[in-house]
C-alpha cells in the first residue's frame, strides 16, 4: 500500500525541488538527489512536481482540478446507468405483470 505523506509536506518538497530545478540537469536528477534527504521516493517527488507544473500551466496536461471534475462526471454516469439498469427492470416487470395475455 503506498504511503500517504501530508499536504504541506508535499507541497514544501515540491518548492523545494523547484527552487534548486536550476542546479542539476534535470527534474528527474533533482528528484533522485532531494527526494532521500527528504524521505520521500524519488519518482513519487517527481510525479508531484511535474502535477505542480502542470497546475502552474509551465506543462501541459490535465490540471488538478481538471481531474477532479473528471472523477465526478465519471461517478455521475456511473450511478446514472446503474439507476437506468434498475428502471429497465422495473419497466419490464411491471409490462409483464399488466401484460393482459398472462391472465
Amino acid at each position: 500500500m503506498p504511503k500517504r505523506y501530508p499536504t504541506e509536506q508535499r507541497e514544501r518538497a515540491v518548492k523545494m525541488v523547484l527552487d534548486h530545478l536550476d542546479e542539476y540537469r534535470s527534474v528527474h536528477a533533482a528528484c533522485q538527489a532531494i527526494g532521500p534527504k527528504l524521505g520521500i521516493g524519488s519518482e513519487s517527488l517527481r510525479t508531484w512536481v511535474k502535477q505542480a507544473q502542470v497546475d502552474a500551466d509551465q506543462a501541459p496536461g490535465v490540471t488538478t482540478a481538471e481531474q477532479q471534475r473528471i472523477k465526478e462526471l465519471e461517478r455521475e454516469v456511473r450511478d446514472l446507468k446503474e439507476a437506468n439498469e434498475i428502471l429497465k427492470a422495473a419497466s419490464i416487470f411491471f409490462a409483464r405483470e399488466l401484460d393482459p395475455r398472462r391472465r
